[in-house]
């Protein structure tokens, strides 16, 4: 039975989402096609004989790629079974029903796509939907088949500051979250559980993507120290077998401050960059997200990192329902002020908050009395705010930066593209010079293709 596995947007990475369930599906003896999207062209001729096209949707870019495609795939065969799986099928159930998908899958989604396809097989498809839409099952994971795939050169790279840019592979050693943030796309599925990846099938996955010319790792964890016993001794099992290897990781500032005395581990490893999701530097908001850290915290983390040589990368989500011009600005200010600028990618300047189905958000007055009836084709709750000021800034800022990076200026310049234009949404004058923007004296890698949503 042939079945196609099609990823839209994986942030510029090989596909973690269709190598593992592919190992899972030929182990069945299926013939399985892998299309990323992002990186090859759509084969309409691999859709016409498959039994079942799965769309792999692990954020809300992906999914909405997803079903702009699903006309044509239905077009193509109308007879194949149609799955969204990943974090955001589930989220979005309803409408994705209302589209004809038969089957969603969440959580963790190989042994489901395993039991789809023995039911298909052995029914033509005939039943309903008897998998669950959220499994939370510890699963016994196979080391993922990337044989089909792109290969790893035409994906991100690493960018040193020496110039020089390394072929970046992509694994998970983890999913799914111990925390509750409100406004995580994860707290729906996972609702706190988190399961790790096996350490030998974690380490075989490297090793086959080192052969095929990796010289750099990114860990894909939700928070790559949610289970710390198996985190350390897998970076040092990776290091003791491939010594000069790099890798990235993605950490909670909270467990950055917990577990500092592991971040020498880290760095003596091959650690190179930490992407953390600070979020906001305004401690009311950082309250009402729920991050269980502070300002202080984050630049704490930020001090300590300087110590030891490790590159820190902060994530943001500035604007928000509570996000003032003066609060904007502040940001601005903070990362200015602390050497931030090369460390944070322009886009993570302009993001909205989203307010995805089943949002913790949800539970705060002041969002649900601001928040709209849940928009299934823009698969969240609408918002406006306030100030229409700060709206219309947002929608500046990301058109700029759009522009900025299109036009491959320097993330200084863009940054100070974005300082000028919320001075001016706030009525202040624009300086003809500021301060110079001075980098860090740490190294400041970053991939090529920013982290979003």
């Amino acid at each position: 039975m042939r079945i196609v596995l099609i990823s839209t947007y994986e942030l510029g990475r090989q596909p973690f989402g269709l190598a593992s369930p592919a190992a899972w599906l030929r182990a069945r003896g299926d013939e399985v096609v892998c299309l990323d999207l992002s990186r090859e062209p759509f084969r309409e001729r691999v859709i016409r004989g498959a039994s079942l096209v799965a769309f792999y949707v692990p954020m809300h870019t992906a999914t909405r790629l997803a079903v702009e495609l699903l006309p044509a795939v239905r077009r193509i065969n109308p007879a194949a079974q149609i799955c969204f799986y990943g974090l955001y099928a589930p989220m979005n159930e309803s409408w994705l029903r209302k589209l004809g998908v038969q089957t969603i899958l969440g959580g963790e989604f190989e042994e489901g796509l395993f039991h789809l396809a023995s039911r298909i097989a052995d029914s033509r498809g005939a039943e309903q939907q008897s998998e669950p839409v959220i499994s939370l099952a510890r699963q016994k994971f196979l080391v993922p088949d990337r044989s089909d795939l792109v290969p790893l050169e035409k994906y991100a790279r690493l960018s040193l500051p020496d110039g020089e840019r390394r072929v970046v592979g992509y694994t998970e050693a983890s999913r799914g979250c111990k925390h509750l943030c409100r406004h995580c796309p994860i707290v729906p599925v996972y609702n706190g559980v988190f399961r790790v990846v096996d350490r030998d099938v974690v380490l075989a996955d490297i090793r086959q993507q080192v052969a095929a010319g990796a010289a750099h790792i990114t860990f894909g964890d939700p928070d790559f120290f949610n289970g710390i016993g198996h985190a350390i001794p897998l970076v040092e099992a990776l290091h003791k077998e491939f010594p000069r290897l790099t890798y990235d990781a993605t950490i909670k500032i909270e467990h950055l401050l917990k577990h500092s005395g592991h971040l020498q581990t880290l760095r003596d490893t091959g650690c190179l960059l930490v992407t953390s999701a600070v979020e906001s530097v305004d401690d009311a908001v950082l309250a009402r997200l729920d991050k269980h850290h502070t300002r202080a915290n984050f630049l704490a983390v930020v001090r300590r990192f300087r110590e030891i040589g490790l590159a820190l990368q902060p994530t943001f989500v500035p604007f928000t329902p509570w996000t003032t011009l003066e609060s904007y600005l502040d940001l601005l200010d903070c990362l200015r002020e602390n050497d931030l600028v090369e460390n944070v990618a322009p886009i993570q300047l302009a993001i909205r908050l989203l307010i995805p189905a089943g949002s913790r958000l949800l539970e705060l007055p002041d969002i649900r009395a601001l928040a709209g009836p849940f928009d299934e084709r823009a698969m969240v709750h609408p918002w406006k705010h306030l100030d229409p000021r700060v709206d219309a800034l947002c929608e500046e800022l990301q058109r700029l930066v759009h522009s900025g990076e299109k036009m491959n200026q320097p993330r200084a310049r863009i940054f100070q593209r974005i300082e000028a234009a919320a001075r001016r949404a706030a009525g202040l004058d624009v300086p003809e010079s500021h301060q110079p923007i001075l980098v860090s004296l740490a190294a400041i890698p970053y991939l090529t293709e920013p982290w979003y949503c």
